[in-house]
């Protein structure tokens, strides 16, 4: 559950706290804790209840996966929720959830599902000693900043993908596995959108209504990664739209294919039914027909009936249905 909980002075790493002894390193001045954790049992999260001084409906929340994006004040501590994304090996967006506990002393960052960990984030943090002897709310814009970097990674690399689709639906012929592909990517989209959009709305929450935990000159920062959120958002918007364009044309092209192909087999039914007509005329008893009587009577039908759909088959094939 605990993947590192350490203890920062002056914005340098000191030394792993344990758990117990969390409440006294938060008495001290310029320091504070960094605390991550991996889908922690309700019992653990108690214990940490009683150390950090949490609100228990922010602790109930940090329990449970597939909470929505937000941010919440309870007291002096801020508790937020983002969702994570990365691509899987089968080029799949996967997403999963950081929950965070922030205070002016302690940032306690809470993983489910499919994330990607904050190690290599927190050796890059510690190595701005400058930064973070402001306190967590540096440390806090790492891991957002990492967070929305992976969206853009991710729109970045369905552009590639989304050129190819396109390509795929320009074409006359019915392809049922590339609306899917298409219909799947949007869905993908939608939800990297709705994942990006909270950020915008945490961000300027942070910097306009908690001064007391983001420093001044961490604002420039953090409206920096709401920018880079607002960026994702568009360009997930305008794939979608790419993405239903070409659908749309591509159902346009096969209703016009479709169109075509009736029009000539009306064409051909429009010629087939004068000897069609005229034949069945001869399986009826009449004792007037013109072959009955006559010497070139059968001859002269059948060359009637061929100039007729000669002369049907040129006035189609000048208008365009054959």
């Amino acid at each position: 559950m605990v993947i590192n909980c350490v203890a920062y002075r002056h914005g340098k790493r000191e030394e792993h706290v344990d758990i117990a002894d969390i409440s006294e390193v938060l008495k001290e001045e310029k320091s504070f804790v960094w605390m991550g954790l991996y889908q922690p049992e309700p019992a653990f999260m108690q214990t940490l209840q009683q150390e950090f001084s949490l609100h228990e409906l922010a602790i109930e929340d940090a329990l449970v996966a597939h909470q929505r994006p937000k941010i919440e004040q309870y007291g002096d501590s801020v508790f937020i929720v983002v969702k994570t994304a990365h691509m899987d090996d089968l080029q799949r967006i996967t997403f999963g959830e950081t929950h965070f506990f922030l205070g002016k002393n302690f940032l306690i960052t809470v993983r489910h599902g499919s994330s990607e960990g904050y190690a290599d984030i927190r050796t890059k943090a510690e190595k701005n000693h400058a930064l973070l002897c402001e306190g967590p709310g540096y440390a806090l814009y790492c891991i957002l900043d990492f967070i929305v970097d992976n969206y853009s990674k991710i729109t970045e690399s369905l552009n590639d993908r989304i050129g190819g689709l396109e390509q795929g639906m320009f074409t006359t012929r019915f392809n049922s596995d590339a609306l899917q592909n298409v219909y799947h990517l949007r869905r993908e989209l939608l939800a990297l959108r709705n994942a990006a959009l909270p950020v915008t709305e945490i961000c300027q929450q942070l910097v306009r209504f908690h001064e007391d935990i983001i420093p001044k000159n961490l604002r420039a920062y953090l409206r920096d990664v709401q920018d880079h959120a607002h960026h994702v958002m568009i360009d997930a918007e305008d794939m979608r739209e790419m993405l239903t364009s070409a659908m749309q044309v591509n159902l346009a092209l096969v209703s016009v294919q479709q169109s075509e192909v009736n029009k000539k087999l009306a064409g051909w039914g429009a010629i087939l039914i004068v000897p069609t007509i005229i034949f069945s005329m001869y399986g009826m008893n009449f004792p007037d027909m013109p072959e009955l009587h006559t010497h070139f009577g059968y001859p002269a039908v059948v060359g009637i009936t061929v100039v007729i759909c000669c002369v049907m088959w040129w006035r189609l094939k000048k208008a365009g249905w054959l």
